[in-house]
């Protein structure tokens, strides 16, 4: 039995990275963002592509991508130490409640009065269509070199603390949606966890993780310092998990204070290529779970909410970022970036609906559809979007 899986396993992670390494060149030769080359790669291996599936068995990928959604978020959250956060933090905050509740609202009006769907239906996708995936447009921007600019900070920063009010907001649907009555304790409880997470990870762990990184830096002994590094980001990442919080947020956070210390150039340096082969991995799975064929029966609907979530999202960020003091090229790059891409958040929301028997059976795959079309398009948006926002606010600054 252990030879059989061991083949199995030697077997699919080879042809992932074959296909993912072809389609990588292929999206290199046509100058397009890798994250296309890889979402495709998952289609052609996936199990919904025909005539059968070149893989054997996805839990293999699914492992690999979470995996994958750790070190990304890593390597993300060292270029972010704790000082630049502390500046943006309540602005990021008053920003990502204005996008998460007109988002919603948005959602939710066109979900049950233009599309005709039932009430809880249009309540947990008003709620997906809500999240940001930051994983996918950090992964863009740093493409793209974009990835220290002020609307990259400020956009990190909101989706962060998105993340954290979709989560609060589910709890709060499922509550509803189980028991038909709001159960406010345990959103209170929810929410307080999470506070004293990330409170306890900055305070504590800042005055501890830098000086160990430094020390152990100091050996010039890379290998170990590497896996010091992981254990750091993968303990953190286990206590998010056990505390019901995001892993990707405990991996942000590791990064932050990791950040902090003065070994952190090497430090990333060494996780880059790590991170690099695992996010691959995590894109490949996102293209893998695309069902091509169940596409007609709601893709127009889906159309519809991405448009709308387009729309809401970049008007929301756009004006609360001007309210907050940030100049208009920063507003409307942080507007296009937020507005650019779903979550994978979205999709455990879909699941949450369905998990407390809510929901239709149509809501999970109509969001798992609008997910990857956004990841498709995120790009394109992002990269066109703010250098049409670069040139528009250069044109008015000429006309004056």
């Amino acid at each position: 039995m252990a030879a059989i899986e061991i083949g199995q396993f030697l077997q699919d992670f080879s042809v992932i990275m074959i296909v993912a390494g072809g389609m990588a060149m292929l999206s290199y030769r046509l100058k397009q963002p890798m994250v296309i080359g890889y979402i495709g790669a998952g289609m052609i291996i996936g199990p919904y592509t025909p005539p059968f599936s070149l893989i054997l068995n996805l839990d293999i990928l699914n492992l690999f991508a979470e995996i994958g959604i750790v070190l990304l978020l890593f390597v993300v959250g060292m270029e972010f130490p704790i000082e630049k956060l502390r500046k943006i933090g309540r602005k990021a905050f008053i920003i990502a409640l204005t996008e998460a509740a007109g988002t919603f609202m948005a959602g939710y009006i066109v979900g049950q009065y233009a599309l005709g769907f039932a009430f809880f239906d249009s309540l947990f996708l008003a709620l997906a269509i809500s999240v940001t995936s930051t994983v996918i447009v950090m992964r863009v921007l740093e493409e793209l070199g974009m990835i220290k600019e002020e609307s990259s900070v400020l956009i990190l920063s909101v989706a962060i603390i998105e993340d954290i009010i979709v989560i609060s907001m589910l709890a709060i649907l499922q509550s509803v949606g189980s028991t038909g009555g709001l159960s406010f304790g345990g959103v209170g409880v929810s929410v307080g966890i999470t506070l004293a997470f990330i409170a306890g990870v900055l305070i504590i762990g800042s005055k501890t993780v830098p000086k160990m990184i430094d020390r152990v830096g100091r050996t010039n002994q890379h290998d170990v310092l590497v896996v010091v590094i992981l254990a750091l980001v993968f303990g953190l990442s286990y206590i998010a998990y056990q505390l019901g919080i995001s892993v990707a947020a405990g991996a942000f956070f590791a990064g932050v204070l990791i950040a902090e210390s003065k070994s952190h150039s090497v430090s990333r340096v060494l996780a880059t290529p790590i991170r690099d082969m695992f996010a691959a991995l995590f894109f490949v799975s996102v293209g893998a779970l695309m069902d091509i064929s169940l596409l007609p029966l709601f893709i127009v609907p889906a159309l519809i909410l991405i448009v709308v979530s387009l729309v809401a999202k970049f008007l929301t960020v756009y004006l609360a970022a001007k309210s907050q003091g940030f100049s208009k090229l920063t507003s409307l790059r942080t507007g296009i970036g937020l507005s650019s891409s779903g979550g994978e958040l979205a999709l455990v929301v879909a699941k949450g609906g369905s998990d407390v028997g809510v929901t239709s059976s149509f809501l999970l795959p109509m969001v798992g559809a609008m997910t990857i079309i956004t990841t498709f398009i995120s790009p394109y948006i992002i990269k066109f979007g703010w250098r049409f926002a670069e040139r528009l606010v250069n044109k008015e600054k000429k006309v004056e």
